[in-house]
């Protein structure tokens, strides 16, 4: 049975798709005539800025590659010093830590049970079979604390909504980007053609944890210029320099004053072993700034003072009757076990003093 579509339908739809095409249209035209400040080209200044933002910051596992441009996917398998740990988060580069702190006068070995994949900093993925394999792409990477592209002193809040208009198409289309990998993706895609405007405001985070709204691709432009070489990217092989991200001279100062009868279990000099030098010496601190130290029937005093923030804390020790202790020492860690606490206190490589308390 055949039906005939009744002329009045057809003018329905037609009028319909008549409005539908003017409006589109409408809509291109209005976008076409946005101000080029609001429209991100692709070979912007900020457009390069925000895909240097989104790109994959290889550094947060270099305890395992000592490769600042890649990251290793997970899980991984690694050997550290004999044990078989299997990393499954990020959180669990601090049991290969942990294992490496047991014994600080050893040598610390790590192995990679291959195969892997790697993630680039663009998020390409490649397979790897070998060290010889990875050492070709570890060997681009730039050096300890050299200057490279991707920013790490800010990250974007997601989801971020970005409209597109393309001037041979005529396609308008709005994405919502969810992550890094998508927005540098977005970035990367974006051509000559292309209108894009950002669905403002958005919001990044700077590295102390404050969020800021943003309203602009100027206003964006500016805050990334602003905070991107606002933090430390810790693009290092030294494990364990920041042990104390939340350490303060407060904090320090409550346990040394707080608990008592502080002993030295660990004491170099220029890379010169003194453990021995005070055994049996007996360190007590004061919140005046004063010291005292006891051994046999003898008591001297001194002075110290803290200063500083996180990893970048000072603490000044004076006892002239005991010069080994006398150093602007870096606090570098504070170790609250049960029942045992311990402030470990170093310069470089060569010196170090560790101090222990029966006291938690």
């Amino acid at each position: 049975m055949t039906f005939k579509t009744p002329k009045y339908i057809v003018s329905i739809v037609l009028l319909f798709a008549l409005v539908l095409n003017s409006s589109c249209r409408k809509e291109e035209i209005e976008f076409e005539q946005a101000p080029p400040e609001d429209t991100l080209s692709p070979s912007s200044e900020v457009a390069d800025l925000m895909q240097r933002t989104a790109m994959n910051d290889g550094s947060n596992d270099n305890i395992i590659d000592y490769a600042n441009c890649f990251n290793i996917q997970l899980p991984v398998t690694v050997i550290a010093n004999g044990n078989q740990i299997i990393v499954n988060s990020g959180s669990d580069y601090d049991i290969v830590e942990a294992v490496f702190d047991e014994d600080e006068d050893d040598y610390d070995s790590i192995e990679i049970v291959f195969p892997i994949t790697i993630i680039l900093n663009d998020f390409s993925q490649v397979v790897i079979n070998s060290y010889s394999e990875l050492n070709n792409y570890s060997n681009n990477c730039n050096g300890e604390n050299e200057i490279d592209d991707d920013i790490e002193c800010l990250d974007f809040q997601y989801p971020i909504t970005a409209s597109v208009y393309n001037t041979n198409n005529e396609i308008i289309a709005s994405i919502s980007l969810t992550n890094d990998e998508q927005m540098y993706n977005f970035i990367d895609d974006i051509d000559e053609n292309d209108l894009v405007s950002i669905d403002f405001p958005i919001t990044v985070i700077i590295s102390d944890g404050t969020s800021l709204s943003i309203n602009s691709l100027n206003e964006l432009l500016n805050t990334i210029q602003n905070y991107s070489d606002d933090c430390d990217e810790d693009d290092d092989y030294d494990y364990n320099d920041d042990d104390c991200n939340g350490c303060s001279p407060l904090q320090l100062t409550n346990i040394l004053t707080d608990c008592s009868d502080w002993v030295v279990d660990k004491l170099e000099r220029n890379d010169t072993d003194y453990d021995d030098v005070y055994e049996g010496y007996v360190f007590n601190f004061f919140t005046n700034g004063s010291v005292s130290v006891s051994w046999n029937t003898t008591t001297v005093y001194g002075t110290w003072a803290a200063t500083g923030t996180g990893n970048n804390i000072t603490v000044d020790i004076n006892i002239p009757s005991l010069p080994y202790c006398n150093l602007n020492w870096g606090l570098h860690e504070i170790d609250q076990n049960s029942g045992e606490t311990k402030i470990d206190l170093r310069v470089g490589d060569d010196d170090r003093m560790r101090y222990e308390s029966n006291c938690n």
